[in-house]
């Protein structure tokens, strides 16, 4: 197996290839990997073509595709938190952020495994970060918990929550903060950031954290769950202790 695709809603990846090794990254359905090192009859070492990042995944959680399939850019996306695709006629709920591959007039296919989707879905060629989408989209994601290497609804950290939300709005961004920031354009002062540029916090000169601004008073990010806070020009005010959690580094722009 040199080529892979996702084949369940979301699929947990380690930084050791063990099932007790810390969880550093899910991939979604949908989404695509090459292998690039098979460990006993059930690891494999993968890096998802989106993004690069790697990690250990058991192989149960993948199909196996061709190289061309694999690199294809998937346009098509569902659009709410949890939706239902029925996979011989059986249903799989998969989250917001997961791929549609081969998508079109409710049908599409993953492997050689046909499969309906007749919910809401966008399409990522057509879509860009504006305040109306990116209120929407983040909005539904409020109390959502923090969890290491997560993204979806049920738990998600800082930057997978900017990831997968910013791939709602048709752009593909590293998995982490630190690689998130060294991209986009530099918004020189926080007055004169837009809605949906993204905010990074450091500690000791190391990029550790990221939200998504709102405005120039409003961020939403996740820390301890996701949540709406103040910003000004040093960091971040937690809403409901009024004390500052993170030290504003950069403000960067996407598109």
């Amino acid at each position: 197996m040199e080529y892979a695709v996702v084949s369940v809603p979301a699929a947990p990846v380690r930084r050791k290839a063990r099932h007790q090794s810390e969880m550093v990254n899910q991939l979604l359905f949908g989404e695509t990997v090459k292998i690039l090192r098979e460990k006993g009859s059930l690891w494999v070492k993968v890096r998802s073509i989106h993004d690069n990042y790697e990690g250990w995944m058991t192989n149960t959680l993948l199909q196996e595709i061709h190289e061309q399939e694999a690199k294809t850019f998937c346009e098509y996306v569902p659009t709410h938190l949890v939706n239902t695709v029925l996979i011989n006629e059986k249903k799989m709920y998969i989250p917001m952020g997961a791929s549609l591959p081969h998508f079109a007039d409710g049908h599409g296919r993953i492997n050689k495994q046909e499969y309906t989707f007749t919910g809401n879905y966008s399409k990522r060629t057509e879509v860009r970060p504006n305040s109306a989408n990116v209120e929407q989209l983040t909005g539904q994601w409020l109390n959502a918990p923090y969890m290491w290497g997560g993204r979806t609804i049920f738990g998600v950290d800082c930057s997978g929550f900017v990831q997968v939300n910013y791939k709602m709005m048709g752009i593909d961004l590293p998995r982490d903060a630190w690689l998130q920031a060294q991209q986009g354009s530099t918004v020189k002062k926080l007055k004169e950031a837009v809605c949906g540029d993204l905010a990074f916090f450091d500690d000791k000169e190391e990029i550790v954290h990221v939200g998504i601004l709102l405005n120039d008073e409003q961020i939403i990010h996740s820390s301890g769950k996701v949540r709406i806070d103040a910003i000004d020009k040093k960091g971040i005010i937690n809403n409901e202790t009024g004390k500052r959690t993170h030290f504003l580094k950069s403000i960067k722009r996407y598109w």
